[in-house]
């Protein structure tokens, strides 16, 4: 089952829940030292699975939607649920902002993860916090 909340709806133990994953694989496992809890974990909106397996957070904007910090606890990849919560995600996303295209900076090694849903690279490889990763839009605005 899958769950998508603001932060103010999300609970101590949900909140806790992800932002323990995340630091367990971007800045632990990644071994990647950057202030992963920022501000706009407030404004965002928080996706994931029962028991958090699985997690991404989707930031609205003006002329597009980000969709980031997608994560999968390590002990349960490669069994779909990076594939499931980033359809989650983007479901939502088209659903409550239908014709706002959405934007990934994805790490460079999932480049074609992200192309199976419709993802375009935007960007050569840049480092970001010495990862390498590349910016990629999933276009669905309209043509008027």
């Amino acid at each position: 089952m899958w769950t998508i909340k603001r932060f103010n709806e999300l609970t101590v133990d949900e909140l806790h829940a992800i932002y323990k994953l995340r630091v367990k694989v971007f800045v632990v496992e990644q071994n990647c030292a950057y202030p992963d809890v920022d501000d706009l974990d407030k404004d965002a909106i928080h996706v994931f699975n029962e028991g958090i397996k699985a997690y991404a957070r989707i930031i609205p904007g003006k002329d597009f939607i980000q969709i980031g910090r997608i994560v999968v606890e390590p002990d349960f990849r490669r069994e779909g649920y990076g594939h499931a919560v980033l359809s989650q995600a983007i479901d939502y996303c088209q659903k409550n902002y239908p014709s706002t295209d959405i934007r990934v900076q994805a790490q460079a090694y999932l480049e074609d993860f992200y192309i199976s849903f419709g993802f375009k690279s935007q960007s050569d490889v840049y480092l970001e916090d010495n990862i390498p990763h590349i910016d990629m839009v999933k276009v669905t605005a309209q043509d008027d």
